[in-house]
């Protein structure tokens, strides 16, 4: 017996098209945020970095990790709680909302790094 998963409006979407989202987001952010990305990319590398643009772009760095870590946190417990989990309108939901809040940690990112250089 095949079990149909719960949709109203009888489309259907697989969940790992949100989850692989949510993981190059996180890919993304923390290679912007860890690996230095950021720094590079706003204030120059090598002999052409600018220290004090690195230390500003690195307190939104910080500003972007807090909503970064919630949609980590979203969507790693949808996927361990197994009341959400098995309730596929309701995963699809918590996963979208959590790369709705990478998507925000990155734009943190990108436009404070903006403003430091400009």
């Amino acid at each position: 017996m095949r079990v149909v998963p719960e949709r109203s409006n009888g489309r259907w979407l697989s969940p790992v098209i949100p989850t692989i989202a949510n993981g190059v987001l996180a890919a993304l952010w923390g290679f912007s945020a860890f690996g230095g990305w950021s720094d590079d990319a706003f204030c120059g590398s090598g002999a052409a970095h600018n220290a004090d643009c690195g230390d500003t772009v690195g307190r939104y760095v910080w500003l972007s990790a807090p909503p970064a870590f919630v949609g980590a946190g979203i969507s790693l417990m949808s996927w361990l709680v197994p009341s959400v989990r098995h309730r596929s309108a309701v995963l699809d939901r918590n996963l979208t909302i959590a790369v709705g809040f990478w998507v925000f940690a990155e734009a943190v990112m990108f436009v404070g790094g903006y403003l430091t250089k400009h």
